[in-house]
């Protein structure tokens, strides 16, 4: 199967172009991406089959090989947080989960706000440790 790099892709528009591995252009629609794939960063590298359609080469079952890499997550390692500041941080978040915890154990469930803060920050705290 050829493989080649996401030139552009517009998920508002629907469609993008693939620059083959010998340089030519081939169409890329929203229909060839995989399920659950609703947009493509410039510089994805992708496997896919061709059809030909009236106006030239166009993409079909198409594969992610290897997402772009992201600007930010160069930015996190950069700015990553020092190992001190972060034992504060997973201790002050144990502390936020024992609560809940507790709540838990008495059969409550935490209220809607305190539930979305404590998995934002769940999410956070996951972020810097995977930095």
């Amino acid at each position: 199967m050829p493989t080649g790099k996401v030139r552009f892709y517009d998920g508002d528009k629907g469609f993008g172009f693939i620059t083959d591995d010998e340089g030519g252009d081939v169409f890329l629609g929203a229909k060839a991406l995989p399920e659950g794939v609703t947009s493509l960063k410039g510089g994805t590298r992708l496997e896919y089959s061709i059809a030909e359609g009236r106006k030239g080469a166009q993409a079909m079952s198409v594969r992610v090989l290897d997402p772009a890499p992201s600007v930010v997550a160069n930015r996190r390692e950069r700015d990553r947080k020092p190992t001190e500041d972060m034992v504060v941080i997973v201790e002050d978040l144990m502390q936020v989960l024992d609560h809940v915890s507790t709540s838990l154990r008495k059969g409550h469930y935490p209220e809607r706000p305190l539930a979305t803060k404590v998995s934002a920050l769940l999410r956070a705290v996951a972020t810097d440790l995977e930095a």
